[in-house]
């Protein structure tokens, strides 16, 4: 299996069905941080962020069904599918006491279903440019799918160049190592991840109603930040400043919301701006009790 990266150890656990995922880990102390990644996204998308919080507190990031090293999944993967496997990797890991989440674009609305179903397993929420229903359609879900099938192509045949420069159109800071990017790039840049995507993808439709319904009941009474891009980027005229006010909406229905504008940064903000991703974490993590 692939190096998950410097300081960080990968394990395997088995769900309850027999399928395998790989768990990714690092830290020795603290509350545990469960890193979950956007459509299509690995569990190293994390990893930068990742070895920067377990300097303080226990860590976990892992691949979802058909990403890099865990298994396909013979079902459909639905919002509530993928949230099933999250509580299983947690239990077969013995981490049963709250957590605090940290979810991008599409890893948003898996931690919030997570929240909605335990609440008593979540100790603070990291929302980092997380998708809301508001913002998707089932023409985006039609779209997002055959985007990931296309990639899939060019990853296929050769295309992991052109696939890092899509990914990383806004460049990736300084702080993060090359050696991150390569890892970044080699579990992202294939047509395993491109198809993973994809079928989350088709699945979009599906999850509106209850991505509703968990937008409107809110977040548990625990602290909660949901960090937005400041940047405009191409095709984000009309939408940016939308997806921002909802967003705001949400924290300022939140029990202990805030919400935080990343000027400079466009949708993929732990690439861009990873300082502000670690530090919003520390600052949630040290309120807990």
């Amino acid at each position: 299996m692939p190096d998950p990266g410097l300081g960080l150890t990968e394990q395997f656990v088995t769900l309850p069905d027999g399928r395998t995922i790989r768990a990714v880990t690092a830290g020795r102390e603290g509350p545990l941080v469960v890193f979950e990644a956007g459509m299509s996204a690995p569990a190293s998308s994390w990893i930068h962020t990742q070895r920067e919080v377990s300097a303080r507190y226990r860590t976990l990031s892992y691949d979802r069904a058909g990403y890099v090293g865990s298994d396909l999944d013979p079902h459909d993967r639905t919002l509530d599918r993928i949230v099933d496997d999250l509580k299983a990797v947690l239990d077969a890991l013995a981490e049963t006491g709250p957590v605090v989440l940290v979810g991008h674009s599409w890893g948003g609305p898996i931690i919030r279903v997570f929240a909605d179903r335990y609440p008593d397993r979540v100790a603070g929420m990291v929302f980092v440019d997380a998708s809301l229903a508001e913002t998707m359609s089932t023409r985006n879900a039609k779209v997002a799918a055959r985007f990931f099938a296309v990639m899939g192509l060019i990853a296929r045949f050769g295309g992991k160049g052109l696939i890092r420069r899509q990914t990383f159109r806004n460049g990736v800071a300084p702080e993060i190592s090359a050696a991150d990017v390569e890892i970044m790039t080699r579990d992202y840049a294939n047509e395993k991840a491109m198809k993973a995507g994809s079928r989350e993808a088709a699945q979009i439709a599906s999850a509106l109603p209850v991505l509703r319904r968990v937008q409107a009941k809110g977040t548990p009474d625990v602290p909660v930040v949901s960090l937005q891009a400041g940047l405009v980027e191409r095709g984000m005229t009309k939408w940016r400043p939308l997806f921002n006010q909802y967003a705001q909406d949400l924290m300022d229905a939140a029990p202990r919301g805030k919400m935080v504008v990343v000027e400079g940064a466009g949708h993929l903000i732990p690439q861009e701006s990873p300082e502000i991703v670690r530090e919003t974490i520390f600052g949630v993590a040290e309120q807990l009790p």
